[in-house]
């Protein structure tokens, strides 16, 4: 129900070309947070979900604001960063 009770507010907002673009930005943000994810489980190291997430939220909300939508900003997301991990992540 909040998804489309915030579709529609975001509608009025922004028009119909707005929210096609919005449209477009909150699913690449979903995108983002769900390589992100699929980041972590490869990687498979200990105590970096945190990292994993904020840098989905990150990379998300660099989008627009139907990224920002889609996830929190998170501003420093290598502050949660193990020492350790791999620079592939």
């Amino acid at each position: 129900m909040k998804l489309l009770t915030g579709l529609i507010f975001c509608s009025l907002l922004l028009g119909a070309h707005g929210l096609l673009s919005f449209l477009r930005e909150a699913g690449q943000g979903a995108w983002d947070m769900w390589r992100a994810y699929s980041d972590m489980k490869e990687a498979n190291y200990i105590n970096a979900d945190k990292y994993f997430h904020a840098r989905g939220n990150y990379d998300a909300a660099k989008r627009g604001p139907g990224g920002k939508w889609a996830a929190k900003v998170i501003r420093n997301p290598n502050h949660f960063r193990p020492a350790g991990l791999p620079d592939k992540y």
